[in-house]
């Protein structure tokens, strides 16, 4: 099958569906059983698409995890009620005190916090390591070292993972490797296909695409399905129809949108780029981002966020572009249709395996399906003020 035609038809089985177009949505808590025999049948095929509790996933929940399985050639998923949760969800449901795990230095603040306020008190060891090491990972490796947990590109300040590199290398060792895969959508980049394990989505961003869901999924492969799943039921995991509906809705326009943010997002990227005030752009098509001939190899294409960095710049100065903007607003995600902007100081503090020397502050930008020449002429209007503070 197609792309597109996967893309359109995925997660509308009939038995999800039945002769509507979309998969309904089922709210369900409780779901009752007439004889013994389809009590037992639903217990041991709950991992299968058979309803057994409201908590195990429903007909629309169901559909969702099918489609993702065939979007990423993934055996089996889950979903979380955030892509925050979907992480911690897959960490803790491979790991133990005394355990090791590996964090790529430019993670997703959360996912950082996740390791330092709660995997430390667990007793589980902590280390990060230079997103830029790729086969050196070896080297890191120890015993007790049981997950390499990598995001590509990095949050903020978007280095590119050799993500086969690091997978040869951790799985010669029997470790684990998850990766965010937020930012590359099922669409752009393939984890399984490069030796990842499991492959995690704020489907909060590009998968439900429009700022109205909270959602998260982790895809494994057969192997792993089983822990998982048990482990995540147990840690009380579950996400609402109602997101999963929205998610699927998504997935059949996420494409196309992907292309249009593409488009848009270099076309201000090229025009930041050439900015006085700009002293880098960091956008992984651009030859100077970290990474980029990985980027070549491995993605089939980018999306709508990237960073820039300024030459220089008071908080005051920063203040004055931010507030000067009219279709950029200032908001905690990306994803959506709209055009996002955030301004980020103190990026060194989150770093303990890389340093972090930039001459002035990082923003990051989130470019949506507005016309780009818009944009410029709000970044202008920014900029201008910036630079009236300046």
């Amino acid at each position: 099958m197609k792309k597109d035609t996967l893309i359109a038809t995925t997660g509308r089985n009939p038995e999800f569906t039945h002769g509507s177009v979309n998969t309904p949505v089922y709210h369900t808590s409780t779901v009752t059983f007439d004889t013994v025999k389809d009590m037992k049948r639903a217990i041991a095929k709950r991992h299968q698409g058979v309803p057994y509790y409201g908590r195990r996933g429903n007909p629309t929940t169901f559909a969702l995890e099918q489609a993702m399985c065939d979007l990423e050639g993934a055996d089996g998923c889950y979903l979380y009620p955030s892509g925050l949760a979907a992480i911690t969800g897959a960490i803790l449901s491979f790991i133990k005190a005394g355990d090791h795990i590996l964090i790529a230095d430019g993670v997703y603040e959360p996912t950082r916090g996740l390791a330092d306020k709660v995997l430390l008190r667990m007793g589980v060891e902590v280390s990060y390591f230079d997103p830029l090491i790729g086969a050196g990972i070896a080297d890191l490796i120890r015993d007790n070292t049981r997950i390499v947990f990598v995001e590509s590109p990095c949050s903020l300040t978007m280095e590119i993972i050799d993500i086969p590199a690091i997978t040869k290398a951790a799985h010669a060792r029997d470790v684990l490797v998850m990766m965010d895969n937020t930012w590359g959508t099922p669409l752009h980049f393939k984890p399984f296909d490069h030796g990842v394990d499991f492959s995690i989505h704020a489907a909060t961003k590009y998968i439900v695409g429009h700022s109205d869901a909270m959602l998260g999924t982790v895809s494994t492969r057969k192997d792993y399905c089983e822990q998982l799943f048990n482990m995540s039921y147990q840690l009380g995991y579950c996400a609402a129809p109602d997101d999963a509906y929205l998610a699927l809705r998504g997935i059949r326009t996420l494409k196309l949108r992907l292309k249009q943010h593409e488009e848009n997002a270099l076309t201000v990227a090229r025009w930041l780029k050439d900015r006085p005030e700009v002293a880098e752009v960091r956008h992984p098509a651009f030859e100077t981002c970290p990474g980029h001939e990985i980027f070549k190899r491995d993605f089939t294409g980018g999306n709508g966020l990237f960073s820039m960095i300024l030459k220089g710049g008071s908080e005051a100065a920063v203040t004055a572009f931010l507030e000067n903007l009219h279709h950029f607003k200032m908001g905690f995600s990306w994803g959506g249709y709209e055009s996002l902007i955030l301004p980020y100081y103190g990026i060194a503090k989150n770093r303990s395996a890389t340093g972090w020397r930039a001459p002035g502050p990082l923003i990051r930008l989130h470019i949506g399906l507005e016309d780009p020449q818009d944009l410029i002429t709000d970044l202008a209007q920014g900029l201008a003020a910036f630079n009236d503070v300046t």
